[in-house]
């Protein structure tokens, strides 16, 4: 079925279908988790059971996409082995940043966040919705930043090996596009998850 096809060229076709789906799910991620931690702190504040049922609704699809939402990473290594390998130096870093400060801090509080309401009392409840939801916002940070240093690298040296070694940390982290792709993706997160939320309900209205 592939016969002439190269191991270059499957590796494209599969990161390309990957990353056509892909996005979908972190952004869509991103938006929800603000927009759940949005509708438990109205619940507290009017105690209106409408912010409940809707936070109720809205969480299992959270908790869906965000699932879906870690799986293109690993791409990275399986697909274009020798672009991690040379840019490893700089990537793999940013990378473990946004594991350690992002991904711990929502793993952290998800289980109490998705589970806990009726187990930890509202105030701590309402605390773990908030850090889940700044969770995916430095997700977006660590991401957008390595990203970024993809498109405009600067802050780095090439050493003996072919390898890109840091040089300059901060300007690695805040490189020229940094700035500009993280407002608008995290724009773009909102955005797709208004839309999202505005189509079902039209649906149920309708």
């Amino acid at each position: 079925m592939f016969d002439g096809f190269s191991a270059e060229l499957l590796a494209r076709i599969q990161f390309a279908f990957t990353v056509s789906f892909h996005f979908i799910f972190p952004a869509f991620s991103i938006g929800t988790a603000s927009y759940l931690a949005v509708l438990i702190a109205l619940w507290l504040w009017k105690r209106d059971t409408i912010y409940l049922k809707l936070f109720e609704y809205w969480k299992p699809i959270f908790a869906i996409t965000f699932g879906m939402g870690i799986v293109m990473s690993y791409q990275f290594g399986t697909n274009w082995a020798v672009f991690s390998d040379k840019v490893g130096p700089v990537i793999g870093p940013l990378m473990g940043y946004e594991v350690l400060t992002a991904f711990f801090l929502e793993a952290g509080f998800l289980g109490i966040a998705l589970f806990g309401r009726k187990r930890v009392g509202d105030s701590l409840h309402m605390f773990a919705v908030a850090m889940v939801a700044v969770g995916t916002l430095i997700f977006a940070t660590w991401i957008l930043s390595a990203n970024s240093w993809m498109q405009t690298p600067q802050g780095f040296t090439i050493g003996e090996n072919g390898q890109f070694l840091p040089a300059d940390w901060w300007e690695i982290i805040f490189n020229p596009s940094f700035p500009y792709r993280l407002v608008h993706t995290v724009l773009a997160a909102f955005l797709t998850t208004a839309f999202g939320v505005g189509a079902v309900g039209a649906y149920h209205l309708l």
